[in-house]
């Protein structure tokens, strides 16, 4: 019997990762995909309680379905109020304090529901898993469609784990991404999507895995689920 996930990201960026490279590989596993946005907004972080009635409606309608999240730990502030954040942020070690959150998040949901819903923080936003190769961005662009490659370079280098580029105003992955490339901007939907694809596809998920610890347990669940 095929086996149905449903991955409810922040918006089309994410909805097209899972299209163009998650639902792939789990085609193998006999295993559909699905991937609705944020209700309330459309997409973006809400708050918990917010999204904590979209897990457990979903869980409710299809007892038979798995619930994840794909969302950044970028976006989420104290006046989102999510489980357990406030002494997460205490924490120095920042993988220590999404496993306070996601563990937080799962002992929020209703005890007959919880066996079926795996949280996941994208640390620290997804556009950082963007970051786990160099060659795919020397093949996918001429030098003139770089803004500033030394710092592309630079990122990459001091990166060995993209999952931990921060997530500072100016320094944050998608805004790294803006100064690299030509016509990313953070401000335009579309291009955001196209590129955000388009460099997974390209680097591939064995990759990303190899590179990003955390995506890379949250992955290894969904398969053994």
């Amino acid at each position: 019997m095929t086996k149905r996930i449903i991955i409810i990201g922040e918006g089309q960026t994410e909805q097209s990762f899972c299209n163009d490279v998650l639902q792939p590989h789990f085609n193998a596993k006999d295993t559909l995909i699905q991937n609705p946005t944020i209700k309330k907004t459309g997409g973006g972080i809400v708050h918990w309680d917010a999204l904590k009635t979209q897990i457990e409606r979903h869980l409710k309608q299809d007892q038979r379905a798995y619930i994840t999240t794909l969302i950044d730990y970028y976006g989420i502030h104290d006046h989102h109020a999510y489980p357990l954040w406030q002494k997460a942020e205490q924490l120095h070690d920042p993988c220590k304090r999404m496993n306070m959150v996601e563990s937080g998040m799962h002992n929020d949901i209703a005890p007959d529901l919880r066996r079926r819903f795996i949280p996941y923080i994208q640390l620290h936003e997804f556009e950082g898993l963007l970051f786990s190769e160099m060659e795919v961005y020397d093949n996918s662009f001429e030098r003139n469609e770089f803004g500033d490659y030394d710092y592309l370079l630079e990122t990459i280098r001091d990166n060995p784990n993209p999952e931990l580029i921060n997530k500072g105003p100016e320094t944050s992955p998608s805004k790294r991404l803006q100064r690299i490339i030509k016509d990313y901007h953070t401000d335009t939907e579309n291009m955001k999507v196209y590129y955000g694809s388009a460099l997974a596809h390209d680097i591939g998920l064995p990759k990303i895995r190899s590179k990003c610890p955390r995506f890379n347990d949250w992955i290894t669940k969904l398969e053994n689920i």
